[in-house]
């Protein structure tokens, strides 16, 4: 391991705060213009995951200098997304994977589901919504209920008006809501199918409204970590949809994205921005994961090429005029991280320098060595656009043996201005605030 993922790993144990660097240069794999390695097709994928050990109570990940962090809740049942609604109360999405048959098929097929309970990754879906508020004299959530249940594999979440809709891993559903109101009890309805099925590989999809309302964007991953099931398979999938609410419309807004997860407006510019997890198999520093603006009709390269017009050569039969069309993203953010999270800081709790800028969590890698991932980072951006390295904010998820205490998924900005960190192995919900 790095001496630096060293350093941040003893601050953790330690309850310290990450130092912060001065003027860091653009790491590798980083940034708006990445160096990018010949690819090292594997035959055996490189398998190396973080086994479990959970926070004990008197732990908690390593902040960045300024910042604290305390638990907003704990004892959840892999909360994975976040979404904040108006008056303040906060909805955790208590989700995993749904079953998917066809998707742990043959010898890979079962390592991998080996290692996904290695990883604690494997437990099965709680289905449900829980909604926390307010907080007490400890910075613990008052209240906790069940807001939502009997769902099939929810994550994302969209508030437009008195309708509350919940992206599940086949479709997307519609609910009543009343502002303050602790638990949904009204049937939903389905208002448009989402590609499922019995493979479902990248099985989370998000939702996002528009800022008038008038449309929601709903993010679709591959069936497939290169088209290696076919592009039959791959039918309204690697993509971004748009959902016109008045009249049930649905068209696909933005292809070649291979596992869009996290959505977000950025403030200055009112763009729709995505993060994507990358491919793998092609060696420890291929391929990075990344942020982006998405575009109207634009095609990003998956499967067919990477990053922009790099050639995948295992894709068959190749696509040249389709690659010649491929936009290459925004911001790289390293090879493997499973950077999920997204949410830019639009509040002014945070110190300044954290103001308009874009915040990352990165799930951790299961397939480099070594690690990679494993917190959430920050990328500064002036005019729209990303303007600098990216800061770490929240690390020390990896002890110094390697073992996982947790890994951050979703990332949200709550109504006071702290950021909120879904733990969805240490099964906690982290709240970032200014140190005192």
């Amino acid at each position: 391991m790095h001496r630096c993922a060293r350093s941040f790993l003893l601050a953790a144990a330690c309850g310290a705060h990450l130092a912060h660097a001065q003027a860091p240069a653009m790491p590798v794999g980083f940034g708006p213009h990445p160096v990018l390695p010949a690819p090292d097709k594997q035959f055996i994928p490189t398998v190396n995951v973080a086994p479990v050990q959970r926070w004990t109570a008197g732990q908690h990940p390593a902040v960045a200098a300024g910042l604290a962090i305390r638990a907003y809740a704990r004892g959840l049942d892999h909360p994975r997304w976040l979404y904040v609604l108006p008056n303040g109360d906060v909805l955790v999405a208590e989700t995993n994977a749904p079953p998917k048959p066809d998707d742990s098929k043959g010898i890979k097929g079962a390592i991998m589901q080996m290692q996904m309970k290695k990883a604690g990754a494997a437990t099965p879906s709680a289905n449900r919504i829980t909604l926390l508020r307010g907080m007490d004299s400890n910075g613990v959530a008052q209240t906790r209920s069940v807001f939502l249940q009997g769902l099939n594999s929810p994550f994302g979440m969209a508030l437009v008006g008195n309708e509350l809709y919940i992206a599940n891993a086949d479709a997307l559903m519609r609910f009543p809501y009343e502002t303050g109101q602790s638990t949904i009890t009204a049937p939903g309805v389905k208002v448009m199918d989402l590609p499922g099925g019995p493979i479902n590989h990248h099985w989370t999809k998000n939702v996002i409204a528009s800022a008038d309302g008038q449309f929601l964007y709903v993010a679709v991953g591959s069936n497939s970590n290169a088209g290696e099931n076919g592009m039959a398979v791959e039918e309204g999938r690697a993509a971004i949809w748009q959902f016109t609410r008045a009249t049930g419309e649905a068209r696909v807004y933005a292809t070649g994205l291979r596992n869009p997860v996290g959505l977000a407006w950025q403030p200055a510019t009112g763009a729709l921005w995505t993060a994507v997890n990358e491919r793998d198999e092609l060696g420890n520093d291929l391929v990075p994961d990344y942020m982006t603006s998405v575009k109207d009709g634009a095609f990003y390269g998956w499967p067919y090429s990477y990053f922009g017009q790099h050639v995948d050569a295992r894709v068959k039969p190749p696509r040249p005029e389709l690659v010649a069309t491929a936009v290459a993203p925004d911001y790289a953010l390293g090879a493997h991280t499973a950077s999920l999270g997204l949410a830019f800081y639009d509040a002014v709790l945070l110190p300044e320098r954290y103001r308009g800028g874009a915040f990352i969590g990165q799930h951790g890698s299961w397939n480099r060595k070594p690690y990679s991932g494993y917190k959430v980072i920050f990328v500064p951006f002036a005019g729209g656009v990303p303007s600098g390295p990216p800061q770490d904010v929240v690390a020390g998820f990896l002890d110094q043996n390697g073992k996982a205490h947790g890994r951050p998924v979703g990332v949200a900005v709550d109504k006071a201005g702290a950021l909120l960190v879904a733990d969805d192995v240490g099964n906690i919900v982290w709240r970032v605030t200014p140190a005192p």
